[in-house]
Formats: structure tokens, sequence, C-alpha cells
């Protein structure tokens, strides 16, 4: 399987997402404010396609998916 900015982003804001949680339970619950602004930037690169890790990540030559061309 391929890396593709597409398959990076989804890794990584997956890996942010879990990793914000696991420090809200153990540290302070101020993190989830984390989780909540992942959550909105996906969901607004949803409608207008534009995602600043995309942007990052083409500039630093991986290809791109079907998402983010």
């Amino acid at each position: 399987m391929k890396m593709n900015i597409d398959r990076f982003v989804f890794a990584f804001a997956g890996f942010v997402v879990l990793l914000s949680v696991l420090l809200a339970w153990q540290v302070h619950q101020g993190w989830l404010l984390l989780t909540g602004f992942i959550g909105l930037n996906l969901l607004q690169a949803a409608f207008t396609g534009f995602c600043p890790l995309a942007k990052i990540l083409k500039a630093a030559g991986l290809k791109p998916g079907q998402a983010f061309k």
C-alpha cells in the first residue's frame, strides 16, 4: 500500500484525535479542544477542499490521492 496525501492526512488526523483523547483522560480535559479543532478542520476540508496539511505534503512531494488534487 502506497502512502499518498489522502492516506497521510487521515492517518495523522486519527493519530492526533486519539492522542488528544488520551491526554484529556490522563492529563487535563482541555486537550479535547485539540480534538474539536481537528474535527472542524476535517469538516471544512470536506466542503472546501482546502487542507493546510495537504498543501504542506504536496509541497514536500507526496502524490495526491482523489480528495486533495
